[in-house]
């Protein structure tokens, strides 16, 4: 009888064991950082204000090149391989065409016409090149192959936004919308290696994807991960540096159709200053 009890609990013993082994393993790696970043995972875009047609009296629709190479702008790029929680912009972008979260639109137009299919949109993305190489056991002999090049989000280096800029008597205040944001690569000769143009790949609506972007933080250049700011953020309090390449015109032309070298970044600068004083000529003081 002793012998039975004593089996018992020998057994029950090492199923507890056994227990909390596979409860360990189980529990995954040991948190990166000092606290658990679950705030973010609550965060809900502020609405935008109603509008209505009537309060609207004046706008103007502007294009600009967000360059991420430059240094306000390079949280946007970095890092160039996911770490942890932390993505590069483009690569967010991505992993919620993946999801089906957000919607890809063709590259042909930026009116949001033709909607994409994640997979549709790799098949663009990627590259396909014949090539001719020599075989490993006779390097006399050619052989004819293909080699599919997969897209890279740190090819990535710019980024078109298409805005409206608009005037609300109900409220008294000018105020811009971001409408689309559209990721440019550049496109290399293979012989020389030089760049040819660059390729616009699709355009996103941005109403649709800002509950994506608050759930996603930009590295803080001033307090690091302790200062929490999303891309929703970034973009709202407009926290990056660019460029005006077309402002609204009866030719639909861009600047650098009749304008080049400093003349184009003249041209841009005045639109800039037209859309501040439109603004400041508003009120008399």
């Amino acid at each position: 009888m002793k012998k039975a009890f004593f089996l018992v609990l020998f057994s029950l013993a090492l199923g507890a064991i056994s227990l909390s082994t596979y409860a360990q393993v189980l529990e995954g790696p040991p948190r990166d950082g000092v606290y658990d970043k679950t705030t973010i995972m609550q965060v809900q875009p502020i609405p935008y204000p109603y509008l209505r047609e009537a309060d609207i009296v004046w706008t103007r629709r502007i294009w600009r090149v967000l360059d991420m190479r430059e240094k306000l702008n390079q949280p946007f790029y970095f890092p160039e391989k996911p770490q942890n929680n932390w993505r590069s912009f483009v690569q967010i972008i991505m992993d919620g065409l993946k999801e089906g979260t957000i919607t890809a639109y063709s590259n042909e137009s930026d009116q949001f016409l033709v909607p994409l299919t994640y997979q549709e949109l790799l098949d663009k993305m990627e590259r396909s090149d014949s090539v001719r190489l020599p075989r490993a056991d006779n390097p006399d002999i050619l052989y004819d192959t293909v080699i599919k090049t997969e897209f890279d989000p740190s090819n990535v280096k710019k980024l078109k936004i298409k805005e409206d800029f608009y005037f609300d008597r109900q409220r008294s205040v000018v105020e811009v919308r971001i409408l689309g944001i559209c990721p440019v690569v550049d496109e290399i000769d293979k012989t020389t290696g030089e760049k040819r143009f660059e390729k616009n790949l699709f355009w996103i609506y941005f109403p649709e994807c800002r509950n994506l972007f608050a759930k996603n933080e930009m590295y803080n250049l001033k307090n690091g991960s302790a200062g929490r700011m999303t891309y929703d953020d970034v973009f709202m309090k407009r926290m990056f540096s660019s460029y005006v390449y077309k402002e609204e015109n009866v030719y639909d032309r861009a600047i650098n159709e009749y304008s080049t070298g400093v003349d184009a970044l003249l041209e841009a600068e005045k639109a800039k200053k037209d859309l501040f004083e439109f603004e400041s000529n508003l009120w008399e003081y």
